[in-house]
């Protein structure tokens, strides 16, 4: 974010119109970025592989290796190509073979001239399973372990849309949690569920114990990451908010997506990067100890001596003074917020604040259809699954780094509308480029787009939502994602009707989003909403075409007064 460049003597003669006034003022004394901001930002690294792991490790644990056919126990002892010539009908012709069918005949008379049964002979379902031939996907998963294809092909995507339901009751409490209990109980929760979910995935044995423990895990994805992300952002300055929040996906999330795919090829065993990407979740045990509670979420519950207590932390590590006429002003302004306790329901009660959640659902929503339908046709696209992956997810790096830098001079409506309605086009163009390296090429610049839209959404929506329902209202918008992303196997699915269908369903989804992210305000250059007024002041300031009005300060306070707490 960009602010006026005022001294601190200026600032400090400023009286304060509210406390989210006191605060940037706060922040500026103690250091808009200094060793502990510095260190809490490092401190999200971890958070951010996880959020990568959790959000996409069940690609590679469920991955369905393409070339597998019947089990015929009489012929496990020969090589798997000539096993798949003697058993799969359509197999000696050189082409397409039948997967799910084999021959009904006497296999000892098919050993002894080492002949494929002729074509009249019947064909039956599978009755000892599958053999795979273990190329594409070169190790065993969940799937070839387990026989999850033909009858059983929907197996592995119901695991996926579960998971997303996970995602859906978690993002929902742990937002709650959050926002009645502080961040710090929400993101040990979410994480720990986390871990017990990864851990329990690996000892299931069928597809119902499989599915509670990917719900489990479903559980914690966002809210590993997301509770982390809107604390550390609220104790760093506004002009170097947007570089913090962006540099943390691009470099955090970015390196767990392109890490992960070579992860699971080096271990080789679903199980072990279960363990591999599960057991490190652990270390947010240690959180409650090295990261201190949101100050923000401390003011809007009246705990003004635990706040000045974490200030007076930061003072120690940043070596750095608050004047105490500052503290003071920061006590007075706290007293006229305290025991506002609202509900994420004040966003409902609130028309401005319902518009505004309204257009942001949609085209978070659509954000989240495009990005997901995007990784999942990565098998479909005509070249190496995992390289496709890795092309895709490198994107993220370059991308959000390129946002980071332009956002505070662009903004974020911008930076969401026009990333995406490229996104748009690319994916329309993609749908009728021949599958390879053209279309790839295309899938993948429309990422590297995508990726900028989603992520300047990401931090948009925190900037729009006051801080006492800060949290869970993110926390709402993301939850609207879930829903989507468990429409986005349906999407790809459709493409067995026209193979272009799903890119143009994904590019229209684009345009959709375009508009309804013209409707919302501008965040840039602003502080954070702390009240319910303040959130209504920024959406009422802003239309489509840009600031209408200012609320003088007088009538901001007077709005203040007269809101009544939303409990």
């Amino acid at each position: 974010m960009t602010m006026n460049m005022e001294t601190k003597e200026e600032l400090n003669k400023k009286s304060p119109n509210t406390d989210h006034d006191v605060l940037e003022t706060m922040l500026t004394y103690i250091g808009e970025i200094g060793r502990y901001q510095k260190f809490l930002f490092c401190v999200m690294l971890p958070f951010g592989l996880f959020f990568a792991y959790v959000y996409f490790v069940q690609m590679f644990v469920a991955a369905t290796p393409q070339r597998y056919w019947c089990h015929v126990p009489e012929l496990a002892h020969l090589d798997l190509e000539l096993r798949r010539n003697l058993s799969a009908p359509g197999a000696i012709e050189g082409g397409d073979w039948e997967r799910c069918s084999t021959f009904q005949t006497n296999w000892s008379l098919v050993l002894e001239t080492m002949a494929p049964p002729g074509n009249d002979t019947p064909t039956g379902p599978c009755q000892h399973g599958y053999d795979f031939e273990l190329t594409d996907i070169p190790y065993h998963t969940v799937v070839s372990e387990r026989g999850w294809v033909c009858d059983k092909s929907s197996y592995a995507p119901m695991a996926q849309s579960i998971f997303f339901a996970g995602s859906f009751v978690g993002g929902l409490l742990f937002g709650w949690l959050a926002d009645r209990f502080g961040r710090i109980p929400a993101l040990v929760g979410s994480t720990m569920i986390g871990f017990v979910g990864g851990v329990a995935t690996i000892y299931t044995t069928g597809i119902v114990d499989f599915t509670i423990a990917r719900f489990l895990v479903g559980m914690a994805y966002d809210s590993c990451f997301m509770m982390i992300y809107i604390l550390v952002l609220e104790y760093i300055g506004p002009r170097y908010r947007t570089l913090a929040a962006n540099l943390s996906i691009a470099l955090f999330f970015g390196a767990g997506c392109v890490s992960l795919p070579w992860l699971a090829l080096w271990l080789a065993d679903w199980r072990a990067l279960l363990w591999a990407t599960s057991t490190p979740m652990l270390i947010v045990l240690a959180i409650p100890f090295t990261v201190p509670e949101s100050v923000r979420w401390l003011v809007s519950r009246g705990r003004t001596n635990q706040t000045i207590r974490v200030f007076k932390t930061f003072e120690k590590i940043n070596r750095t003074q608050i004047p105490q006429e500052v503290l003071d002003d920061f006590v007075i302004a706290s007293r006229q917020t305290q025991n506002q306790k609202h509900s994420v329901s004040a966003l409902f009660r609130s028309a401005p604040l319902r518009r505004m959640l309204a257009y942001m659902v949609a085209v978070y929503m659509c954000c989240a259809l495009v990005f997901d339908g995007l990784v999942r046709l990565s098998e479909s696209l005509g070249l190496d699954f995992f390289l496709t992956f890795t092309l895709a997810s490198a994107t993220e790096i370059p991308s959000v780094t390129l946002l980071a830098l332009v956002m505070d001079r662009w903004g974020r409506r911008k930076l969401t509308v026009m990333p995406m309605g490229l996104s748009g086009i690319l994916i329309g163009i993609a749908a009728f480029l021949p599958k390879g390296v053209p279309q790839t090429t295309a899938a993948v610049m429309a990422r590297f787009f995508i990726n900028m839209s989603y992520t300047a959404a990401i931090q948009w929506a925190t900037e729009m939502l006051p801080t006492g329902v800060r949290a869970s209202g993110s926390s709402l918008v993301h939850v609207s994602g879930y829903v989507a992303t468990v429409l986005s196997p349906f999407i790809v699915f459709s493409e067995r009707y026209w193979s272009s269908l799903p890119l143009l369903i994904m590019s229209g989804l684009a345009v959709l989003a375009v508009g309804c992210g013209l409707m919302l305000p501008e965040t840039m250059g602003r502080p954070m909403p702390q009240t319910i007024a303040d959130g209504e002041a920024l959406v009422r300031n802003y239309t489509l075409c840009g600031k209408i009005e200012e609320i003088e300060e007088d009538e901001l306070k007077e709005m203040n007064k007269l809101k009544e707490p939303i409990m």
